[in-house]
């Protein structure tokens, strides 16, 4: 019991402008074992996290969410694994660290996934948090206003709660920066 309080007292409130309610390692909604899940992941894989002075439980769930249920490495790093779990049916995975969510995967013709780790700016993608969810929520191109993203399967995601797409986020603040075009495959000719 000692420690789910010391969990509980270090997860920092988080609230947003609009009221959304914090993530805590002691709710009993069955955040506790998606939040151990989510660093247990980052771990295995060898995913260095920042989490001084941020929401350690909302970073465990993003990285549950995004790891586990989002997929968002077989996108967002290019290429994904250094080591194929689909080379060979039950292959243990390595996820590409020195290139995770850094974008890079061309889908055709001019559009290539986005670098969504933290920019100089500290913030996934350049993208505050209120225009991360806008992004999630309308597919709306953050770099070309009024025009829908084409790739991004954002209307799975638009059906997400507040709450779960800013644990995302935090998680995705949480990452390692990587150093623009350093990773990504080459589109053919």
């Amino acid at each position: 019991m000692r420690l789910r309080s010391v969990i509980a007292l270090c997860a920092t409130v988080f609230v947003s402008s609009v009221g959304i309610a914090t993530v805590r390692a002691d709710q009993p909604d069955g955040d506790a074992s998606r939040i151990q899940i989510g660093y247990a992941y980052a771990k295995d894989q060898g995913i260095p996290l920042d989490v001084q002075g941020r929401n350690r439980a909302s970073i465990g769930l993003g990285s549950y969410l995004v790891n586990a249920i989002g997929v968002c490495n077989e996108c967002h790093t290019s290429p994904s694994y250094t080591q194929n779990p689909f080379l060979f049916l039950g292959a243990p995975k390595q996820v590409n660290v020195p290139c995770y969510m850094a974008g890079g995967r061309p889908f055709g013709p001019g559009v290539v996934s986005r670098d969504i780790t933290p920019w100089e700016d500290g913030k996934p993608a350049g993208l505050t948090a209120e225009e991360f969810l806008h992004v999630m929520r309308t597919g709306e191109d953050p770099d070309d206003p009024g025009q829908v993203l084409q790739v991004m399967p954002w209307p799975v995601y638009q059906s997400m709660s507040d709450r779960d797409l800013l644990a995302i986020y935090d998680y995705l603040t949480a990452i390692p920066a990587i150093n623009a075009n350093v990773c990504g495959v080459p589109s053919e000719p």
